[in-house]
């Protein structure tokens, strides 16, 4: 085991840190969420990622988008994040997707993936992730943040915990009326990946059939 990844050690056994190298998540979204989550992988280990984002970084991220900076402002978020990443660690492999998740190349998209994750912004894109995960047969790990607010689960085929959740209801989320400070994302993401990584090792309690939600405001922690 390569020094690069000692401090992996004993969390993960050194067969499950080599296991990570072979495994492929797809991340949608590269912004508040999807930046920390590519990030965190991309130190473990995770041998190939894919980063799906349609959009350019602006200046209204700067505040928690942990790959924006000044002098990306105008450029491509996955443009962007295969670079950053790059630097983080030249033994990933990162495919970039510059292109918006939606129903008529969702089925392309999450193909040949070992699981999804959820960075995406809105609900009627959860959905469609939900159904074309059920289709293909991937688990994916669900986020979501507004404010002082987030929540966290694991879906796996058949579940349809998101549809269950959401039920009709497409309209934007909260935190187009909440807003998102700095730490909300990076509190979500690294519980993302903490389910991420137990699916990939085949180890550990998963949050499935359940919401872990959390409100930092008052410091509460509810599984719904």
């Amino acid at each position: 085991m390569e020094t690069r990844y000692s401090r992996n050690i004993t969390t993960l056994s050194e067969e499950e840190n080599t296991n990570l190298q072979r495994k492929k998540v797809l991340v949608l979204g590269c912004g508040g969420l999807g930046g920390y989550v590519l990030e965190m992988l991309a130190r473990l280990g995770v041998g190939h990622l894919t980063a799906l984002d349609g959009d350019v970084f602006e200046a209204s991220n700067l505040n928690r988008q942990i790959l924006s900076n000044e002098e990306v402002l105008g450029l491509s978020k996955t443009a962007v994040a295969v670079e950053h990443l790059k630097k983080v660690n030249s033994q990933v492999h990162v495919v970039p997707l510059q292109k918006i998740f939606k129903e008529e190349n969702a089925r392309d998209i999450c193909a040949g993936h070992d699981v999804i994750v959820d960075a995406l912004d809105n609900i009627p894109s959860r959905l469609l992730l939900e159904r074309t995960a059920e289709e293909l047969g991937i688990p994916f790990v669900h986020g979501a943040i507004a404010g002082w607010y987030g929540q966290v689960s694991t879906v796996l085929p058949g579940d349809r915990l998101l549809s269950r959740l959401y039920g009709d209801n497409i309209e934007a989320g909260a935190e187009k009326e909440l807003g998102n400070p700095s730490f909300t994302p990076a509190l979500i993401a690294a519980l993302e990946v903490s389910e991420v990584v137990k699916l990939l090792i085949g180890r550990g309690d998963l949050l499935r059939n359940r919401i872990f939600y959390l409100d930092t405001l008052k410091q509460e922690f509810l599984f719904l």
